[in-house]
C-alpha cells in the first residue's frame, strides 16, 4: 500500500513540516494584503484634500475598484491553481500586486489611484484560494479550523497595522500617504520571494474529504450543490458588514461619533485585534465538536449582528468601543474559519481551489458593492448610520437563507 512503512512515514513528516510552516507564511501574506487594503481608510479627509475635495462616493470607489479587481481573479486563479500549481500562480500574482501598490504611491490624480487600486486587487486576488486549499488539503482534520484561524489572524494584524500606521503617521502629518503605500509595496515584493521559495509548484492532489466527494470529472457541476450555495450566500452577507466596517468605520467614528482623527484608526483596529482570540477560541471548539459547526456558525453570525447594532446605535463612546470589540470577537474573522472548514467537507475532488475561488468570488462581490453603497447613502442622507443598519439586515437575511437551505437538504437526506 502507498504511504506505508518508512517511505510513508517520511512523506507524512514532510507534509506535517510543510503545513506548520505554511500557515505562518500565509498569515504573513494576509498581513501585507490587509495593510494595503486598510492604509487609506482612516485618511479619507486627507485624500479628499489631496485630490481637490472629492465626495464620499468617490472616496468609497477607491476600495470598490480594488475589490473589483480582486473578485475578477477569484475563479480564474482557482482554476489555474488546480491545473498548474500554486507557485506558478501566486508569484506572478504578487508581482502584479506590488506593481499596483507602486502605482498608487505615485498617483497624482484620483483616476490613477483607482487604476493602482484595481491592479493591486487583481494581483492579490490570486492568494485566497491557495491559502485555504493548503489548510484544507495539508492540515489534519482535527486541526483544520484552528489552522485556518491562524492564517486568518494575519488579516487582523495587517488591518490593525494599516489603520494604526495611517492614523498615527499620516493623519498627524509625520509621513505622507504615498510613503506608507511605497513601504507596503516593498513588503509585497518580499512576500513574492518567500512564496517562490516555499509553495508547491504542482497542483494539490487529494480526494475530496466530505460527503460531496467524488470523481474529479464531476467536480465543476458540484460547485453549486445546496450546501455550497448556502455557504456562498452566508459569506456574501458576512462580508458585506465586514468590508463596510473596514472601509467606513474610521470615517464614521470621526464624522458622526466625535472621535479624534488620530484615534479613529486605532479604535477601528479593535475589530480586527478582537477577532484573533475569538477565532482561536471558537475554531478550537469547532474542531472538537465538528457536528456542531452549523449551530456555532449561526450563533456567531447573529451575535455579531447584535453587537454591530450596539456599535452604531449609541453616541456613548464607551458603548461604541464595547460594540466594536464584541463585534470583532464574534464576527467575520471568527466565523470565517469555521465556515471554510465546514465547506471543505464538501469539496469536489480535483477542484478544491476552484471551489474556494467560487466561494470567495460570491463573498467578495459584497466588498465591491458595500463601500460605494455606503458612500451614496451618506451623501444622500447626511449620515452613514442607515448604511450600517442595512448591513445588519443583510446578515439576518443571510443567516435565514443558510439555515433554510441546510435544513432542507438534511430533511431530504
Amino acid at each position: 500500500m502507498p504511504g506505508t512503512g518508512r517511505a510513508g512515514a517520511v512523506e507524512r513528516s514532510a507534509k506535517a513540516e510543510f503545513w506548520r510552516r505554511a500557515i505562518w507564511i500565509l498569515a504573513a501574506g494576509w498581513v501585507v494584503i490587509w495593510i494595503s487594503r486598510m492604509m487609506l481608510t482612516p485618511i479619507y479627509p486627507v485624500l479628499s484634500d489631496f485630490f481637490g475635495g472629492v465626495t464620499n462616493t468617490e472616496l468609497g470607489a477607491i476600495s470598490s475598484f480594488y475589490f473589483l479587481g480582486y473578485v475578477v481573479l477569484q475563479i480564474p486563479s482557482g482554476v489555474l491553481v488546480d491545473r498548474i500549481g500554486m507557485r506558478r500562480v501566486i508569484v506572478p500574482g504578487f508581482i502584479v500586486f506590488a506593481a499596483g501598490i507602486a502605482l498608487m504611491a505615485l498617483s497624482s490624480s484620483l483616476e490613477m489611484l483607482y487604476a493602482g487600486s484595481f491592479i493591486s486587487g487583481v494581483g492579490s486576488g490570486t492568494f485566497y484560494g491557495i491559502a485555504y486549499t493548503i489548510t484544507n488539503v495539508y492540515v489534519p482534520k482535527d486541526k483544520k479550523s484552528l489552522a485556518t484561524a491562524i492564517v486568518n489572524s494575519g488579516t487582523a494584524v495587517g488591518s490593525g497595522a494599516g489603520l494604526v500606521s495611517a492614523s498615527t503617521l499620516v493623519s498627524t502629518g509625520i509621513m505622507p500617504w504615498q510613503a506608507l503605500a511605497a513601504a507596503t509595496g516593498v513588503f509585497a515584493a518580499i512576500m513574492t520571494v518567500v512564496f517562490a521559495k516555499t509553495l508547491p509548484d504542482t497542483p494539490a492532489r487529494t480526494p475530496a474529504v466530505g460527503t460531496a466527494g467524488g470523481a474529479g470529472g464531476r467536480g465543476v457541476s458540484r460547485l453549486f450543490e445546496p450546501h455550497m450555495v448556502a455557504a456562498y450566500i452566508l459569506y456574501f452577507c458576512t462580508i458585506y458588514m465586514y468590508y463596510l466596517i473596514s472601509t467606513w468605520l474610521p470615517d464614521f467614528l470621526g464624522s458622526e461619533r466625535g472621535f479624534a482623527s488620530s484615534l479613529t484608526g486605532i479604535v477601528s483596529s479593535l475589530v480586527f485585534f478582537a477577532g484573533v482570540p475569538g477565532a482561536l477560541v471558537f475554531s478550537r471548539l469547532a474542531d472538537k465538536m465538528p457536528e456542531r459547526k452549523v449551530p456555532l456558525i449561526v450563533g456567531l453570525e447573529l451575535g455579531a449582528a447584535a453587537m454591530a447594532v450596539v456599535m452604531i446605535a449609541t453616541g456613548e463612546p464607551a458603548l461604541t468601543v464595547g460594540g466594536i470589540v464584541a463585534y470583532g470577537f464574534l464576527g467575520k474573522l471568527t466565523v470565517e474559519p469555521i465556515i471554510i472548514s465546514w465547506l471543505g467537507g464538501y469539496a469536489p475532488a480535483g477542484s478544491v481551489t476552484t471551489m474556494f475561488g467560487v466561494f470567495n468570488f460570491f463573498g467578495m462581490c459584497a466588498s465591491v458593492v458595500a463601500p460605494s453603497v455606503q458612500g451614496i447613502i451618506t451623501d444622500a442622507l447626511g449620515t452613514g448610520v442607515w448604511g450600517f443598519y442595512l448591513a445588519v439586515a443583510i446578515i439576518v437575511v443571510g443567516v435565514a437563507a443558510f439555515v433554510g437551505i441546510v435544513r432542507a437538504v438534511e430533511a431530504r437526506a
